[in-house]
């Protein structure tokens, strides 16, 4: 029995060293919407900054290039997030579930959405381009931001200086 404690010991110590070694071999699920994002979206998204900011009608979700002057990678973004706002007022969701799944917080709500329930509102910047999604409807607020929030969690969330602050008025 004096060696009973010792067994212990060395049995929990193999049991955690197996454990980190079956964690650090299980990819990333950032790496794995990465590399869909990577087959989905035709601009090369090394060149681009991606963020979305909640509003309190919904959000806005920005793509612009990291380079200014990249104008193929403006054009790419413009022409996907342009085509994405059109499929999303139709309620296809399917490029959001291609790169997120479909268990995606958020998604399935927003998948119930009449056409005149959530606005999808595209612009292009001279930078890139900008979807603003806005509702009054306090459950697909709630979609809207749990959406944003996996999007973030997922994505990360980089910041455009000094962008941010006007989204966060009653008016937007």
């Amino acid at each position: 029995m004096k060696n009973y404690p010792l067994i212990v010991l060395t049995g929990l110590l193999l049991f955690s060293t197996t454990t980190l070694a079956v964690e650090k071999t299980s990819p990333n699920p950032t790496d794995e919407v990465h590399q869909r994002m990577l087959q989905v979206v035709p601009y090369a998204v090394d060149q681009t900054v991606e963020t979305f900011t909640e509003t309190v009608h919904g959000g806005v979700q920005h793509v612009v290039v990291k380079s200014a002057d990249n104008t193929q990678q403006i054009k790419l973004i413009q022409a996907h997030l342009f085509k994405i706002a059109n499929e999303f007022r139709n309620g296809d969701f399917s490029v959001t579930e291609r790169i997120h799944g479909a268990d995606m917080p958020g998604l399935a709500q927003l998948k119930t959405a009449k056409p005149d329930d959530i606005k999808f509102e595209y612009k292009a910047l001279d930078n890139g381009a900008q979807i603003h999604y806005s509702t009054e409807y306090t459950p697909f607020v709630q979609a809207l931001h749990a959406w944003f929030d996996a999007q973030i969690t997922e994505h990360g969330n980089e910041t455009i200086p000094g962008h941010s602050q006007h989204h966060k008025t009653v008016a937007e």
